[in-house]
């Protein structure tokens, strides 16, 4: 049994994957901008993480824009038949790296189609309509017109299933009103923890949630309370913060980015990582702190 596989499945849509997989957002530049300092360095750790059993890749063509999706492609196409790629949409970057939104109707088709070039496919597993009406987190408003400019790309047979980013649970009901929403990417940790009520309501619906920034993201976690548990565990924090997510629900899936072979064998060795009781209620010692 691969480490990956100790991480359990759950469906993703019409497609069963394993909980842990990986993020390629920082297989792109500094910043999510530009080449990577060491394109084989990438190449590397994308075929290392399918090579170990991960079988869900979450990438973006606007991460770079348009590297990480060719690196993946130079990487890994021809595909693996298990292999499911979820991109996402609604952004573009400026010349100097800024995100900027993209959500009309010919900039969310240019984007499908530009995810669909790169990625060297004729079909994209799972795109995910990101939410830009607040690039920081997210911020209540009607989705009702990307949404639906994504449906009609899904019904023309360029998308398989579709998902959402940086929403609220309002925009997740009224999303389904509109096409069938297989899972939710949004940021999730042991110290943000906004989401509570929304990953369990997705459970009871057999819908994944997927949290991106285990660890802060841009701006790491700092908490004794995590480095403790780590240091008596002999683990990372990331290892405590991977396997916490893990055991929070089983509708949980991972995407833990890297572009470090030796973070990439951390992460996955974080499947096989079972978490004593007594610790979890220290862990969620910070969240409360995190509130404070």
């Amino acid at each position: 049994m691969s480490e990956p596989d100790k991480s359990g499945t759950f469906p993703l849509g019409a497609r069963t994957v394993k909980r842990l997989g990986y993020g390629a957002m920082q297989l792109a530049g500094p910043g999510v901008f530009g080449p990577p300092k060491d394109r084989g360095a990438a190449l590397a750790v994308l075929r290392e993480a399918v090579s170990s059993g991960v079988n869900h890749i979450d990438t973006s063509d606007f991460y770079g824009p348009h590297v990480t999706n060719q690196i993946i492609r130079e990487a890994l196409h021809p595909y693996p038949d298990d292999l499911v790629i979820v991109t996402k949409i609604s952004a573009k970057r400026g010349a100097d790296g800024s995100w900027i939104p993209a959500m009309s109707r010919e900039e969310l088709t240019q984007a499908v189609h530009d995810n669909l070039r790169n990625l060297g496919v004729d079909v994209l597993d799972v795109v995910n309509l990101r939410s830009m009406l607040d690039i920081h987190g997210p911020a209540e408003g009607s989705l009702e017109a990307p949404l639906t400019v994504v449906a009609d790309l899904q019904r023309q047979g360029l998308i398989r299933q579709i998902g959402l980013s940086n929403v609220t649970a309002k925009q997740v009901a009224d999303g389904r009103k509109i096409a069938e929403i297989v899972c939710v990417q949004n940021q999730y940790n042991l110290a943000h923890r906004d989401d509570d009520r929304l990953i369990d309501d997705l459970a009871r619906a057999n819908t994944a949630y997927v949290p991106f920034f285990p660890l802060g993201g841009f701006t790491p976690l700092q908490s004794s309370a995590l480095s403790g548990v780590a240091k008596r565990l002999g683990v990372t924090p990331m290892q405590v913060a991977l396997a916490w997510l893990l055991r929070r629900s089983p509708n949980i899936l991972l995407i833990p980015g890297t572009a470090s072979l030796a973070h990439l064998r951390e992460n996955i060795a974080a499947a096989d990582l079972t978490l004593p009781d007594d610790t979890l209620k220290e862990l969620d010692s910070v969240a409360m702190v995190a509130a404070t």
